[in-house]
């Protein structure tokens, strides 16, 4: 029963590359490679910062859902926010690397923490690595959206967005990790259910909605300079 949270430092980047591998494809040649792996590896070292904190001070109060809404969207912000990213198309992706990285260092802080209040169940404890989806989704989706701030410069805006969207995905987190102490699977299975829906709808929106402007964006640009 020790074996999955071991193997949980893998569980959380295998996806988060993959996820990032398929959301991509159709933008090869919008971005750099280096940037985006060097701003994935970023998000992993910063989601490692935050769920480490995190695992010390978890609490399902308000005050503490609000705090740590800010907390992991200002992480991003801080990156996303240097000169280099400033009105450019591509920002939104660097912004979704940045976010899957910071997601996939969750997941064994989740699956360790689960481990540490429940029973150690097995099954427990693979549904919350499983709900880990849910977690990668949503912060790869919010790091692509602030991107996108920072792109049409309106970052405020799209910050205080995704601070406000957080906040009843932290509520579903506190809820699947407070059940595992009592052991019950039923409802573990619901609110792991109802991360990863949540946190695919937004990812959803941003990869048919968000992304789909950096394409346009560049044509615009292309057609401009051809009448110049």
């Amino acid at each position: 029963m020790d074996i999955l949270p071991q193997a949980s430092l893998f569980l959380g980047v295998i996806p988060a590359l993959i996820i990032m591998y398929i959301s991509l494809k159709r933008y090869q040649g919008y971005y750099k490679d280096k940037n985006m792996f060097l701003t994935f590896i970023v998000g992993i070292i910063m989601g490692f910062i935050a769920a480490f904190v995190q695992s010390f001070t978890f609490s399902l109060s308000i005050i503490f859902i609000i705090i740590l809404s800010f907390f992991d969207q200002l992480f991003k912000t801080i990156v996303l926010n240097l000169r280099r990213f400033h009105r450019k198309n591509e920002t939104p992706i660097y912004g979704l690397s940045l976010g899957l990285g910071f997601g996939s260092s969750f997941t064994p802080f989740m699956i360790i923490a689960t481990a540490a209040i429940s029973t150690n169940n097995t099954y427990i404890l693979t549904i919350i690595a499983i709900g880990s989806i849910g977690i990668i989704l949503f912060h790869g989706a919010t790091g692509a959206y602030i991107g996108f701030g920072v792109f049409q410069g309106k970052l405020i805006r799209f910050l205080i967005i995704s601070i406000l969207l957080q906040l009843p995905f932290n509520l579903l987190l506190g809820l699947m990790i407070s059940y595992s102490n009592i052991n019950s699977l039923y409802m573990q299975i619901i609110f792991v259910c109802l991360v990863i829906v949540y946190g695919f709808l937004f990812f959803f929106y941003i990869i048919k909605k968000v992304l789909p402007l950096l394409i346009i964006q560049t044509e615009r640009r292309k057609r401009s300079k051809r009448m110049i």
